[in-house]
This record gives structure tokens, C-alpha cells and sequence, in this order.
């Protein structure tokens, strides 16, 4: 039964972290690189930025549409770029197409981040020299901040024609210059007072004694000229991505900071485009913002769209959290999943859990949660005791520090959970020590915390400290309240309101960028600390873990999910992979950390483990299910396949053919580490006919559904895995 905790989301005690605190020898130190008011708050570990303050800074990160670097010496390169792609990849290489730099600067000069938000990040290139990076601008701008510097030009192409001309938006002469390079491509530098730029040599240009703003812009179809002179003058310089999920729940509202006149001109990517009309069409919201769709600049991502207006609202289809089923266990099914539960369930033994790694632990613990759940779903009450036991005797050790092998400690350096083992090992538990997959980890914990609270308030409301501060680490929102986790941890450690969705990857700088692999257990981290809200009658936390794991599931099935003919990805790519392996942000992977591309079977568990409620949601397209499994039942042939691996493309089978999936199911031997024949057979005897609900639960009710019914239609890892995912 649903209790009221006495502590909310982020601030079990002020001025307490909760979990000890402890000092590790492998993280990176972050005051090189951010400015020292910066470093009083806890820091991003897997931003869209964290190549700029990892390392020597230097490698380069994607902001859309450009790639950006800022190699030291108060200069920033520019590249719009190009992709290189083949049947088992597609990949964004980088080239200095165009450098701006302040000219006064020494080659010892580093850049140092002043500023960073949701949309953004400012670098202080040099003293005297600003970086506006805001993701999804077609303009990049930098602008002076100690009176005129003479700043240089360049490119690693020769300018072949350098034309300096003023539009009818800039008046006075010298404010637009277009730079044709002899790489074909042609850029336009706006400025907002006169610059003369003079030619050096064929790779340089330079100009003296100027002050004020410069933007440059690549321009990739000459018809696009006019719309980029029109809103030149106007550039952000900031951006915030709100969420309010009790006012606004399934909503994220972007507002940018902006200078200059005029209105501003912005960049959506597909997700943004689909979420921007469904809001305009729900209450007419969006009608200061007008979608150019001539407007277009190539992406990793798709096409990047125009978008005029200083607001946006995006609005996902809800997803209300749910413990059990939409249409639940068929009647003809209820007897064999009982049969299979009482088997599970007394085989649960806490001795029997000799990992001390915090992934394969919270998936023990998770798998034995689910089997209370399902208990609950198909009335086979007198097992749960034994679940619950089970539970606090295998929970409760990583909560209140008795699990001597490892356990969750308080880094104060970068602001975040990191594990025991983690302290002087940066590849232990696959990373988590250095801000890697802190939500898969973490999300296998609170759902196994959220059942365990549920069926014995009195240890949820004892141990309601331990698990709000695990749901702040990767889900505070405001990072300026204590009462918000924001005293102790940074704002949506994972989730990226721009790409919107997470990424898994932490604190290793990489030219490729973040990345992320496994879309399902990003869903699971978010759907699991809405049941965390839904336990402790905490209807903020269920409303936000629903919307983040709603807009994560849009984005999987955007990006990861594959469609021949669909055009997202080159036809040689797309023709090949019917899902991504690793999704980078300048990359697109067939290969998994731990597999080869032919090792289909594991791409495809990879992207729907662990087999949930809302599993349904992320796979509500019948036809392209047909389609993976399809795609992926080939590779079963191969020696040495194990059958836990086969029960995940079973159970998609399963959505379409439920008897066929039975049998093979029925003949498995083995289950992944975090699932179980109870799980298996509970999720394909609850397919079939809807069953047409009579909940109207919104988030915090405890009802309400998974997702609506899939039809048969065509709608629409961080850390160094190794193989780890074959164990049984």
C-alpha cells in the first residue's frame, strides 16, 4: 500500500548527502577548466559539453549543426560535417572548416567554461574572447568582452573569394562578408559592427581592432542566403529547458536568452519537430513559433528544421506509470505462470547473490521484485512474503552501508553517488566510479526500493533517505534548492533535454562523444522512480520519472529503432540494422561494448531488457516488431547462442505470435540475470486481446495503463560492457 514519505525528491536531510562521503583517485580534476563560481555546485558528468573540460579540452563536441573544438590558444573551430557511412556504421567526421581567434592569444591559452545550461555552453576562448555555444542555432557566435581585439579568420581550406557586402538587415557596409572556400563551401560572417577583413594568405584572414559580435553561418544551399541575412542580428546567448511535471506534465518548455534585434532563428531536430505540432495541435500552443520548413541543415540526427521564436513547448503522448499489465494475464495463462512463480520464487536464496558489481546486483534484486509484482497481478499472494524476505535482506545492506564488498558513497568533487569500488578503479562496475551508467545501476535499485517499500511501508519510510538520494543523482531537477537534491547532485545527470533522451557515457573524454546504448534500461531508470513516487505518494517524482521515460522511449524509437526506407540514415546503413548498437553523438554504431554487429540477437535484448509494463510502450509498433525479429531470428543458428538472449527476441515474437513464442520459450534452459521463466511467460499470456481498462489513474494514483493497445500499422552503454551480458 501506497504510503506518504516524510522526505522529497533529492533532500532526505539538509545539509546531509546521506550516503557517506569519500574522496576517489580516478576522477578528473574539473577546476581546470570551469570557472572557479562554477565549481561551488555540483558539475555535469555526461553533458553534451564534457569533452570541453575533460582532458586537454581539445576534442570536439556536436552542438547541431556544427561540431566545435577549441584547441587552446583563444581559438574555436567550426565544422559543418560531413558523414562517412557504410552497411555497419555512420559517422560525422570533423574538420576545422572556419577558426575565429582572438590574435593577442598565447599557444598556452585554454578556454574556461563561464556558463552552462540546458542549450547551452559559454567559453571563455580568452579573456577577451566569448564563445556562445547554443545547440541547434545555425549561427555560431563569439563575441568581444574587453574592448576591440584584432581577431584572425581561418580555415584548413584556401578562401577562393572573400566578399564583404551589406544586406537589407545591415546598413552599413562591412557587417556581412561571404567566404568561399576551395572545398566548395561557402560561409557567411556577420558582424555586429563593420569588420574589414583582409586576406593574410590563402588559409588566412584577419582583422584589427574590432569589437562587438561575430557570427558565422554555413551555408548549404544558396537559396537559404536571404533568411540567414534577416535574422543575423539576433543571437542567443542562453537557453533553459523547463519541466513542470505537475502543471505540465509530458511537457518541456524551451525559452532562450537572446541579444540583438529582431527575432531569432533556431534549429529542430525530427523529435522536436513531431513534439512541437503535437503541442500546437493539443491546446494551440506554439503560436509565436513558425517552423520555415525550406529552412534545412543536414544532422546525425535528420533534418535540422527552421524554427522562428524565442519559445517552444514540446509535448509527449502521456504514459501514465503502471505496476502491472495493460490487459493482463489471460485466464488460460494464469496457471502456468503460477506454477513457474512458485518455482522462482523458491529458488531465492540471499546467499545465492555472490556479485558484489552494483549492475548485476540491481538486476538481482530487480528480478526478484518483479516476481512479487507479478504475484500481485495473477493472485498468488502467498509467495510474497517470501519476496519480501528475500528483498530486505539483499536491499538493505547497499542502503545502510552493512555490504562490506562494495556499497554507494558521496563524491563531493564532481557532486554524485559513486560505488565503493569505483574509488580507485575506474573500470569497476563498469564505470559508475567515473559517472558511467549511473541510471541503468540505479534504476534496477529503485524499482526493487519501490516494490520493498510497497509491501512493508515501515522499511520504506526507514529507508526513504537512501532512495530519494538515489533518484536525485540522476534526477534532480533544479540544482539551485537543497530541498531538490540541488545542493548535492546536478541537474538530470543523464537525460539531455535537447537530444531528449540520456546518455550513459560519463566522465572519459572521446572523440565520438557521449553515447548510449541501451534505450530499455534508460526507460527502466525513469519508469522505476516513477513507481518510486507512486509508493511513497509522491506525485511529482511519478509525473516526472513518466515524462522523462515517455520522451526516452520517443527518442529510442526515433534513433535506435531502424527503418529501411525510412531516410533517418543512409540507405546502405538502414538497409543493414534494424537497430543501432551504440548511438553516439557523432556516430552510429552496429557493434555493441560487448558484441559484434552479427550478434544481432544481443542488439536487439540490449534495447529491450529488463521485460516490464511499460515494455509495451517502447515497442507499440506491431509492423516493425515483425520486422526486428524478422531481422534478428537468423542469427539464433549460430553456435554458442545463449538462450537467455533467445527469450528476449521470443517475447518481441511473442507481441504477434504468441503460440509460437510459447513453445520456444517453454523449451529455454537459461534466463538473463535479471529476468526469469515467471517474467517471460507473465509478459506473453498478458498479449493478445485488450482488455479495455476501467482505470483513469493519473500519475501518483497507482493506476492508470502502460501505453495504449499496438496495432498492426506502420506509426510511428556507456561503460565498457565486455561480454558480460551472456551470463545467465
Amino acid at each position: 500500500m501506497p504510503h506518504q514519505g516524510s522526505h522529497r525528491p533529492g533532500a532526505p536531510v539538509q545539509g546531509d548527502p546521506v550516503f557517506p562521503r569519500a574522496t576517489s583517485t580516478v576522477l578528473p580534476d574539473p577546476s581546470r577548466f570551469f570557472a572557479p563560481p562554477l565549481l561551488a555546485a555540483p558539475l555535469p558528468t555526461n553533458s553534451f559539453f564534457q569533452n570541453f573540460v575533460l582532458k586537454d579540452g581539445d576534442m570536439p563536441e556536436y552542438i547541431h549543426p556544427y561540431s566545435v573544438r577549441s584547441p587552446g590558444g583563444g581559438a574555436l573551430d567550426v565544422c559543418y560535417p560531413s558523414r562517412v557511412h557504410s552497411p555497419s556504421s555512420v559517422t560525422q567526421t570533423f574538420v576545422a572548416d572556419l577558426t575565429v581567434s582572438d590574435a593577442a592569444a598565447g599557444s598556452a591559452q585554454r578556454h574556461v567554461v563561464s556558463a552552462f545550461d540546458d542549450l547551452s555552453v559559454t567559453l571563455d576562448v580568452s579573456p577577451s574572447l566569448r564563445a556562445h555555444l547554443v545547440r541547434g542555432c545555425p549561427y555560431v557566435t563569439v563575441t568581444t568582452t574587453a574592448g576591440p581585439i584584432d581577431v584572425s579568420v581561418s580555415s584548413v581550406h584556401a578562401f577562393v573569394e572573400l566578399v564583404g557586402s551589406r544586406s537589407s538587415h545591415h546598413g552599413s557596409p562591412g557587417t556581412k562578408w561571404r567566404l568561399r572556400m576551395d572545398s566548395g563551401q561557402t560561409f557567411l560572417l556577420y558582424a555586429s559592427a563593420p569588420i574589414h577583413l583582409a586576406q593574410a594568405s590563402p588559409t588566412q584572414l584577419s582583422a584589427t581592432a574590432f569589437a562587438g559580435a561575430i557570427r558565422v553561418a554555413y551555408l548549404p544551399d544558396a537559396s537559404m542566403e536571404p533568411v540567414l541575412d534577416r535574422y543575423s542580428r539576433c543571437f542567443p546567448t542562453a537557453g533553459h529547458a523547463a519541466l513542470d511535471p505537475i502543471h505540465r506534465p509530458f511537457r518541456v518548455d524551451y525559452a532562450w536568452h537572446r541579444e540583438g534585434p529582431g527575432e531569432l532563428l533556431m534549429l529542430a531536430h525530427p523529435l522536436h519537430l513531431r513534439l512541437l505540432a503535437l503541442a500546437a495541435a493539443d491546446h494551440g500552443e506554439n503560436r509565436a513559433a513558425r517552423v520555415l520548413y525550406g529552412f534545412r541543415y543536414r544532422s546525425i540526427d535528420g533534418d535540422m528544421v527552421g524554427v522562428v521564436g524565442g519559445c517552444w513547448t514540446l509535448r509527449a503522448d502521456p504514459v501514465p506509470p503502471a505496476w502491472h499489465s495493460t490487459r493482463g494475464v489471460r485466464a488460460d495463462g494464469v496457471a502456468e505462470v503460477v506454477a513457474a512463480l512458485r518455482a522462482d520464487v523458491g529458488a531465492l536464496a540471499p546467499a545465492a547473490v555472490t556479485t558484489t558489481s552494483s549492475y548485476f546486483y540491481g538486476k538481482a534484486v530487480a528480478r526478484a521484485a518483479r516476481l512479487a509484482v507479478v504475484a500481485e497481478e495473477v493472485g498468488c499472494a502467498d509467495v510474497i512474503p517470501a519476496v519480501r524476505e528475500f528483498l530486505t535482506a539483499t536491499v538493505t545492506p547497499w542502503l545502510d552501508g552493512s555490504f562490506q564488498e562494495n556499497g554507494f558513497l558521496y563524491d563531493a568533487t564532481w557532486g554524485g553517488l559513486v560505488t565503493l569500488q569505483g574509488l580507485s578503479d575506474s573500470s569497476a562496475d563498469f564505470g559508475f566510479g567515473i559517472y558511467n551508467d549511473h541510471h541503468y545501476h540505479l534504476g534496477y535499485f529503485l524499482y526493487a526500493i519501490a516494490v520493498l517499500a510497497r509491501l512493508d511501508p515501515g522499511w520504506g519510510r526507514e529507508h526513504a533517505p537512501q532512495a530519494y538520494a538515489m533518484v536525485a543523482d540522476f534526477m534532480t531537477v533544479s540544482c539551485n534548492k537543497a530541498g531538490d537534491g540541488g545542493g548535492f547532485f546536478t541537474r538530470l545527470r543523464m537525460f539531455d533535454l535537447w537530444t531528449l533522451h540520456s546518455w550513459a557515457g560519463g566522465l572519459a573524454a572521446i572523440p565520438d562523444g557521449r553515447n548510449q546504448e541501451s534505450t530499455s534500461e534508460a526507460v527502466n531508470a525513469y519508469y522505476s522512480a516513477a513507481l518510486v513516487g507512486l509508493t511513497y505518494g509522491d506525485a511529482r517524482l511519478a509525473s516526472l520519472g513518466a515524462t522523462l521515460a515517455a520522451l526516452e522511449m520517443l527518442a529510442a524509437q526515433t534513433w535506435w529503432h531502424v527503418r529501411d526506407g525510412e531516410g533517418m540514415y543512409e540507405e546502405d546503413f538502414s538497409g543493414s540494422n534494424r537497430v543501432v548498437g551504440v548511438l553516439w553523438a557523432n556516430k552510429r554504431d552496429s557493434g555493441l561494448w560487448f558484441a559484434p554487429p552479427e550478434w544481432r540477437e544481443c542488439r536487439l535484448g540490449i534495447q529491450l531488457l529488463p521485460l516490464l509494463p511499460i515494455s509495451e510502450a517502447l515497442f507499440p509498433d506491431v509492423a516493425f516488431v515483425r520486422d526486428l525479429v524478422a531481422w534478428t531470428l537468423p542469427a539464433l543458428d549460430r553456435d554458442g547462442v545463449g538462450d537467455w538472449w533467445k527469450g528476449f527476441v521470443y517475447a518481441l515474437e511473442g507481441i504477434y505470435d504468441t503460440e509460437a513464442a510459447l513453445t520456444k520459450i517453454r523449451a529455454l534452459t537459461a534466463h538473463d540475470n535479471g529476468n526469469s521463466l515467471t517474467n517471460l511467460l507473465w509478459w506473453l499470456h498478458s498479449r493478445g486481446p485488450a482488455v479495455t481498462s476501467s482505470g483513469t489513474g493519473t500519475p501518483g494514483s497507482g493506476s492508470g495503463v502502460a501505453a495504449g493497445t499496438a496495432t498492426d500499422s506502420d506509426s510511428g552503454s556507456g561503460g565498457q560492457h565486455e561480454q558480460w551480458r551472456r551470463q545467465a
